[in-house]
């Protein structure tokens, strides 16, 4: 368990390419710079910015194939986790997708900005995308696990990797499922908190 911000800058070099600690650098100083004008993030996580948010995203990476293919990133918001682990590791292929339109400016302006040439931000809600197969499927505080698989479904094939950061509420929220998701997925504690459990799962969800 990641105890303090130094451990958590620790926990994210190692998991960074050469450049990658520079650009979470530059990252983090934009975040507390933009989260002043919209609400990206609150005020008091700011404080602990590496272990919430930075590390926090990070460890998604131990949780997936080391050859990753396509990243889907629902709902990224502040650019959690999808634009984070872009700049950690800028030769995988992610796209991100956010509807918010202040939100995808920003989104855009960082991957530019950080030079992150393979990753994608696309504006708009995720019902409306062209389904594409990809190997790896994220979301962050963005919606309740069942809302997350019917969304996520028309991307996924029987080998796409499902990494689902959840607060207390991930344990529930998978017992909620059908015996047949729930036989998909197992629960990992997170490294970043006592309480928080990522849902790491393979396959295409059979729904009700």
């Amino acid at each position: 368990m990641i105890r303090d911000e130094d451990e958590a800058r620790d926990f994210c070099r190692e998991r960074c390419d050469p450049g990658g600690m520079e650009r979470l650098e530059t990252f983090v100083r934009r975040l507390a710079r933009e989260s002043s004008k919209q609400n990206l993030v609150s005020k008091p996580s700011l404080d602990e910015v590496w272990t919430r948010h930075i590390a926090d995203s990070l460890q998604l990476l131990d949780h997936v194939p080391r050859e990753t293919g396509l990243w889907l990133d629902l709902g990224s918001g502040a650019g959690l986790p999808g634009l984070v682990i872009a700049a950690a590791q800028p030769s995988l292929e992610l796209f991100l997708v956010e509807a918010r339109r202040k939100r995808v400016e920003w989104l855009r302006s960082m991957a530019r900005d950080l030079g992150l040439a393979c990753c994608t931000v696309i504006a708009g809600r995720v019902e409306t995308m062209e389904p594409v197969p990809v190997q790896i499927i994220s979301a962050r505080a963005f919606a309740p696990l069942g809302k997350l698989l019917s969304l996520g479904e028309r991307f996924s094939t029987h080998s796409t990797v499902w990494v689902l950061p959840k607060g207390q509420s991930g344990a529930q929220e998978l017992s909620e499922q059908s015996p047949a998701v729930r036989s998909m997925f197992h629960v990992e504690q997170s490294v970043t908190s006592d309480t928080a459990k990522i849902l790491v799962g393979e396959g295409r969800p059979i729904l009700k």
